[in-house]
């Protein structure tokens, strides 16, 4: 970090100012090479710890500015860390007080849904009474048959009447439960 034709060379890194005095002047004027490296061998000494000094300078420059970084980097990760806290009691409260609203006022979407399965439900009950009373008159008819008696064949007539009726009746509610799908 020399800066030529100036008498003090400054280097500043991160608030830590450094000044740097070259063993040569720049007042002085330039020496041959040979000359140069006569001179070197004999200020060997000095350059070593004129560069001791500049390098532990520069150390301690970016030691303190490593350590503000990361003094900052720290401070924001728990800033992070608290901000994804507050985030999550947030998502838990708000969820809650969904669940309440769900539970206190069911939305009219919820409503119509219940309604039709409440609909639904009523008719397959309503089938399900329909298909046992004809299983009921079927074996009935089964053991009139088994019988054999004209009384009984007159009462399988009145039946068959009245089985077409409930056929009717039965294939009329499928049709009614297909066309409202859940």
């Amino acid at each position: 970090m020399e800066k030529q034709g100036s008498n003090d060379d400054n280097a500043t890194i991160s608030d830590v100012s450094l000044e740097v005095n070259p063993s040569s002047s720049s007042n002085n004027p330039p020496q041959n090479p040979d000359s140069q490296s006569n001179n070197d061998l004999g200020n060997g000494n000095s350059n070593s710890n004129c560069n001791s000094t500049i390098t532990e300078a520069l150390a301690k420059a970016l030691s303190s500015m490593l350590t503000s970084l990361i003094k900052d980097f720290d401070c924001k990760a728990h800033d992070t860390l608290a901000s994804q806290d507050l985030l999550s009691s947030s998502i838990d409260r708000l969820t809650r007080e969904l669940d309440q609203l769900l539970e206190d006022a069911p939305l009219p979407f919820i409503m119509q849904h219940a309604a039709k399965f409440s609909n639904v439900r009523k008719r397959v009950l309503s089938l399900n009474l329909l298909l046992k009373s004809i299983q009921r008159r079927v074996d009935n008819i089964d053991r009139m048959l088994s019988g054999g008696s004209q009384h009984d064949v007159t009462s399988i007539l009145q039946t068959r009447e009245i089985l077409k009726y409930l056929t009717v009746s039965s294939l009329l509610l499928i049709l009614i439960i297909k066309q409202y799908p859940q």
